[in-house]
């Protein structure tokens, strides 16, 4: 058969996967703290119908005889610049304004932590700090509540834990609505008239944050690829400082998406043309023999 058949049917599978890739960026384009995607190609193996020849006295040197068969998917990378931030007036929406992931864990006896960009987080029944988008419970490091009267003495050593902000502290009972995160990440809340604080936002950080794993849920997971994990307060290690009052939506550039689009489109149009054309050569050959 035409080697043109083939690589016409293989350019035509990777463009249906470029085709998806901007599918999914453009259906995500209001998803709060979703990262964009986007597919490379590369071409697949030549044949060498005949070797390169060094060159002599006699004559030059000859270049290889290779012929293309098609093309396929490199790679499909995260596009991790920050999307924009959107103005919601809620206290306990929060915007990184730089790196990092907030950590979140899961229930079970051996939880599983994941990473996000979307830092809408409220109080559950039980006095949990989680995020509100599947009720994860938002990690961070945590101390015995203490009287805030302005100093921040939370310690950030050692692993982060989960956060409780209980009903009642010292006899006094929580006042509703009290509970809030400052730039630092600092989390208090108010018991009569005193104000308490019980730990700070832990953020994570990574080596290749590209090569973290979507799980869905606009959620991450570490991968072999990405490096190890490794925990610090907002403002520091490459960490940006948080935005109260913000979510960070989306960076999909509708634009580029739409360009690409069309550019995918034409291309799945010429491949197809290729088989088209190639199939017209075969019914020509197989035409030669009449009956």
């Amino acid at each position: 058969m035409l080697r043109s058949l083939y690589s016409g049917v293989s350019g035509l599978k990777s463009m249906q996967t470029d085709l998806d890739v901007v599918a999914n960026n453009i259906a995500n384009v209001n998803t709060p703290g979703f990262k964009s995607s986007r597919a490379m190609f590369q071409d697949m193996v030549s044949q060498t119908l005949s070797d390169a020849t060094a060159p002599s006295n006699a004559s030059g040197g000859i270049n290889a005889k290779q012929i293309g068969l098609g093309t396929q998917i490199g790679s499909i990378d995260t596009i991790t610049t920050n999307g924009a931030p959107k103005s919601t007036g809620r206290s306990l929406d929060l915007y990184i304004n730089g790196g990092g992931y907030f950590a979140v864990q899961g229930t079970g006896t051996t939880p599983q932590t994941y990473y996000t960009r979307v830092g809408a987080f409220e109080r559950d029944a039980s006095g949990n700090l989680v995020s509100t988008s599947g009720g994860m419970k938002v990690l961070g490091w945590t101390q015995t509540p203490a009287a805030y009267n302005g100093t921040d003495n939370v310690s950030t050593t050692g692993n982060p834990g989960t956060i409780n902000i209980p009903s009642t502290l010292n006899g006094v009972q929580y006042s509703a609505g009290s509970l809030a995160i400052d730039q630092n990440g600092l989390i208090t809340a108010t018991y009569g008239n005193q104000k308490y604080a019980f730990g700070k936002l832990a953020f994570a950080n990574f080596t290749n944050p590209e090569g973290l794993e979507r799980v869905g849920d606009t959620q991450f997971a570490a991968s072999a690829n990405s490096g190890a994990v490794s925990y610090s307060p907002s403002g520091s290690n490459g960490v940006g400082s948080l935005v109260s009052g913000e979510l960070e939506m989306s960076n999909v550039d509708l634009s580029s998406e739409f360009t690409e689009m069309i550019i995918a489109n034409r291309a799945y149009q010429a491949n197809a043309r290729v088989i088209t054309t190639s199939d017209d050569v075969l019914q020509e050959l197989t035409g030669l023999k009449r009956s």
